[in-house]
């Protein structure tokens, strides 16, 4: 078996991984006190029943950086089945990749199991693994030992397994050095392992614009190389990144980062030929868009996704009304039409779910009702659930350069007014022009319904 083991591991340039460089307590930062009580619980309770466990991958990174991360993954040797049996609130999730979530109060611990090679002998089940023609992994349940774990996960940096009982860090890739020297670089022949699954791609400009790493030379060029890949990759599961990509802090350098790879073009391919097309104002309004979600998020204010996808379509649904402007038809219509074309063409890539793309299409309309301020509509529009996201659109707009700076500072004046001078400023702003009615033409009666005439 090693041997097969062996054979595999060479034609996959995957590193045979026998025994991992361990620093002991007091070589590293890390102490058991940084650990959240849910996550130490379910190491305990593994190592208790006679399995190994250990917190894996980012948390240990993060933790090694001086970072707070967001969760705690464990990986383990028992099974999804063994671990649903130990813990009471446990339940196994995914079939691509089956996991197990441990509820510990309100924090939820995802548990793994520690993942073999294929070995291409034939002796692997559907159910338990299968690859694409273009070798994309479609599931991935074999289960094996800690060192080929290690070998398959995806970066160096997040092949560091911590075990809190002894204060140890365990690694099995050289992360420790790459973490140091600020640099990503994936395990093995990365166009194998982005051809495995593409979103590696994504998640090494993720990494580079959280942490501000660089990519290694190998792990970049093969992006380039294998960028196409992400076109099969299902819409649902890219919304899931983008959100990942963008939500994080770090939102421009991250856009910026795609741009450079050439990837954000297989994401929104209908913005980034209106950035081609275009580049003036719009590359201003979707950086300052990205500007300001950074420091929303950075100041712990909330950010809806709605907000920013709303963002990212705009040069695109510019471009679409153009075309349907030309239609002679009324701008309420031609842009209902551009958002819809927009939106169709859009979700193909990246599915954007009805909650959020509904209150897209609500943002974008309030640009055209904005400039309607006489009478009471500027008062009815403020009462507008989309109002304020509206007005933050419209500023951003201004300060791109898409529109002449004015109509912005009026709202932010009417808002920070009392009702009396409010209804002053409605009060002396220019009258609409009023528009001519047309004369209702009375319908020619023809002959064959015309009346009878009666004496």
């Amino acid at each position: 078996m090693l041997k097969k083991l062996s054979k595999y591991f060479r034609r996959h340039a995957l590193p045979v991984i026998s025994e991992p460089h361990i620093v002991r307590s007091g070589g590293h930062p890390l102490s058991a006190r940084q650990i959240t009580s849910g996550a130490r619980k379910v190491v305990e309770q593994l190592v208790s029943d006679g399995f190994q466990a250990y917190l894996v991958g980012g948390c240990v990174r993060d933790l090694m950086l001086g970072l707070s991360p967001k969760d705690f993954d464990v990986a383990t040797d028992a099974t999804p089945e063994q671990v649903n049996k130990l813990f009471r609130r446990a339940r196994i999730v995914g079939r691509r990749f089956q996991i197990v979530h441990v509820r510990m109060g309100a924090e939820i611990i995802e548990v793994t199991t520690f993942r073999a090679h294929h070995t291409e002998q034939g002796s692997n089940t559907r159910d338990e693994s299968h690859r694409s023609a273009k070798g994309l992994l479609l599931r991935d349940n074999l289960f094996g030992s800690i060192n080929e774990d290690a070998s398959r996960r995806d970066f160096t940096m997040n092949a560091l397994y911590y075990h809190p009982q002894d204060n140890s860090v365990y690694d099995y890739a050289n992360g420790l050095e790459d973490i140091e020297r600020r640099v990503i670089r994936i395990i093995g022949d990365p166009e194998v392992r982005y051809r495995e699954d593409p979103v590696r791609m994504l998640r090494a400009i993720r990494f580079a614009g959280k942490l501000g790493f660089s990519i290694e030379e190998k792990s970049a060029v093969a992006i380039n190389k294998m960028a196409h890949l992400l076109a099969d990759i299902p819409p649902a599961r890219l919304f899931d990144e983008v959100l990942k990509l963008l939500m994080h802090g770090q939102a421009l350098v991250t856009f910026r980062l795609l741009r450079e790879y050439d990837l954000f073009r297989l994401l929104f391919p209908a913005t980034e030929d209106a950035l081609d097309e275009d580049p003036g104002w719009y590359l201003e309004f979707i950086e300052q868009a990205l500007t300001n979600t950074d420091k929303r998020i950075r100041s712990g204010k909330r950010v809806t996704p709605a907000f920013l996808f709303a963002a990212l379509l705009w040069p695109a649904a510019k471009q679409a009304n153009k075309k349907f402007e030309r239609s002679n038809i009324s701008p309420v219509y031609a842009l209902q039409q551009a958002t819809a074309d927009v939106l169709h063409r859009a979700c193909q890539r990246v599915a954007i779910p009805r909650r959020f793309s509904m209150p897209m299409r609500e943002i974008w309309e309030m640009q055209l009702r904005l400039p309607r301020r006489n009478g009471n509509q500027a008062f009815r529009l403020m009462e507008n659930k989309r109002f304020r996201a509206g007005y933050d659109f419209l500023l951003l707009r201004e300060d791109a350069g898409e529109l002449e700076p004015g109509l912005g500072t009026w709202w932010t004046r009417f808002q920070e007014m009392d009702e009396d001078q409010r209804l002053k400023m409605v009060s002396t702003l220019a009258e609409p022009t009023p528009t001519k009615k047309r004369r209702r033409r009375r319908p020619r009666r023809s002959p064959a319904t015309t009346p009878p005439d009666h004496d």
